[in-house]
């Protein structure tokens, strides 16, 4: 996988296909791999006629290891992903998050809106703007000596995830730990980037996805049936319906 050198640290990323670029920004304690290659994102959009780029945030999958919290949070990892288009000199794209990625995503379409052409928000409602909750027992539970220490049923879920992913547990931690910088109605409302929400039924992750929307100025709601925070990401009804609203855009 090629990397570029961000500050003298690797960022590891991908890139495949030809024609208009899309980057891809996984969520927490996955990968490029875990969350777009292996569920068939990368090749479903490589096939659909896309420049599919895809990132490895830092403190996950290839890319380099803090240890600091202040190292992490979502507007210095927005700059990663701006900083991989500079790199690879694209002046514009259309961005895919999912779940942390969703608030990545944000933070480019705030900090950098010329950059950005369209926003898939992936995994994240309303909560993108309220919180998804106390972030502590999600910290315990990765740096708990095991899996069976962990009682907690949300935190459990997570740390099982990160040893499926084999990801750097410490790494994950300090990027829970860092300042989760809010993000407003009004920071929001200021995007005009048409923008797809598409959250399970059943994630009790990401907040209200409709409230999410009627904040926006250019936003649509997919929903996806019976899934929830894990199971959505490679669902066909969710691909069906990032295809039909990027065509759009063709």
């Amino acid at each position: 996988m090629p990397i570029f050198n961000n500050n003298d640290h690797p960022i590891a990323y991908l890139d495949e296909g030809e024609g208009d670029p899309i980057l891809l920004i996984h969520g927490f304690a996955s990968n490029k791999l875990i969350n777009w290659v292996y569920p068939g994102w990368v090749d479903l959009l490589v096939k659909d006629g896309r420049r599919v780029i895809a990132i490895d945030n830092r403190g996950h999958g290839e890319s380099h290891k803090y240890y600091n919290a202040e190292d992490y949070g979502a507007p210095v990892m927005a700059e990663d992903a701006l900083k991989l288009l500079d790199h690879l000199y694209i002046d514009r794209a259309d961005l895919f998050g999912y779940s942390m990625g969703t608030r990545i995503s944000v933070f480019c379409a705030v900090q950098a809106p010329d950059r950005v052409r369209s926003l898939t928000l992936g995994g994240l409602g309303y909560g993108l703007i309220s919180g998804v909750g106390n972030p502590q027992p999600i910290i315990d539970a990765l740096l708990a000596d095991k899996l069976s220490d962990v009682t907690d049923r949300g935190a459990r879920m997570f740390r099982a995830f990160a040893e499926q992913t084999k990801s750097d547990r410490r790494a994950l931690a300090a990027c829970m730990q860092s300042a989760r910088t809010p993000i407003s109605e009004e920071m929001v409302s200021t995007i005009t980037a048409p923008t797809l929400v598409a959250v399970g039924t059943d994630d009790d992750v990401a907040g209200d996805p409709q409230a999410l929307v009627d904040v926006m100025q250019n936003a649509s709601y997919l929903e996806i049936p019976n899934k929830d925070h894990m199971t959505s990401v490679g669902d066909k009804v969710f691909k069906k319906g990032t295809l039909e609203f990027l065509e759009q855009f063709s």
